[in-house]
Parts: structure tokens; sequence; C-alpha cells
């Protein structure tokens, strides 16, 4: 007779209905939200933004014709992604999130080594800030 204990199986429920319930990121749902001009930049984008000498339109340009490379359903703060598109030539990667009904802008810059091989791959991971 196998038996089980309520935590374990409670365990298993909310870790059941968690995975069922996460909400994904919708790279058109952001597109739409982009071209609505519903978005906002955090203080940290803004500054790696700036850092990077991104416009605000090459940003805009990347989130139009980006792609999605990484999901991040639950970082504490609700879902976000990792999206990897292009102005022009200038590859450009940017962490969005939700503010309300707004797409939050959480982090941009250019990928670049060690961190990216190219636009959608990771480096190896040599230390606890990779």
């Amino acid at each position: 007779m196998v038996t089980f204990s309520l935590g374990r199986i409670l365990s298993f429920f909310k870790k059941t209905f968690k995975a069922l319930f996460q909400r994904r990121m919708d790279i058109e749902k952001i597109k739409t939200k982009v071209r609505a001009n519903l978005y906002v930049y955090t203080h940290h984008a803004e500054i790696e933004r700036k850092a990077d000498e991104l416009t605000h339109s090459q940003v805009e340009e990347a989130l139009l014709n980006g792609e999605i490379l990484e999901q991040y359903p639950d970082t504490g703060r609700g879902e976000s992604c990792l999206i990897v598109g292009f102005a022009e030539d200038v590859p450009i990667h940017v962490v969005c999130g939700w503010r309300g009904d707004k797409v939050a802008l959480v982090t941009v810059y250019i990928p670049r080594p060690p961190k990216f091989i190219d636009p959608w791959t990771r480096g190896e991971k040599t230390d606890a800030k990779n």
C-alpha cells in the first residue's frame, strides 16, 4: 500500500496549478502595446539603454521586429521575458514584464561576449555574475 502525506499532496497540487495558470509573455501582445505606446522604461532600463548609447527609436524597432528568446514565468515580480530584436544591424536585448496594462522594459542592452556568443546564444557561465 502506498501512502502520501497531506503535505506532499498539497505540494503536488500547488505545483500543478501554478504551472497550469502561469501566464506566458506573448510577443504579439507586447508588439501591440508598443505600437500603442503603452510601455514604460524602468529606471534601470533607461540607465542601461544610455550606457549602450541606444535611442528610444532603436529599442522600439527591436521590440517590433523581435522574438522571445527566454520566458521567465515567475521572477518574484510576475512573469517576464527576454526579447531579441534588431535596429538595422544592431542586436538588442530587452527584458519585458508588466506594469498594470503596460509593458515594462526592465533592462535594455546590446548582447556581447562573454555573456552571449551571438544575439541568440548565451556564453558559458564562468562566474556568478554571468
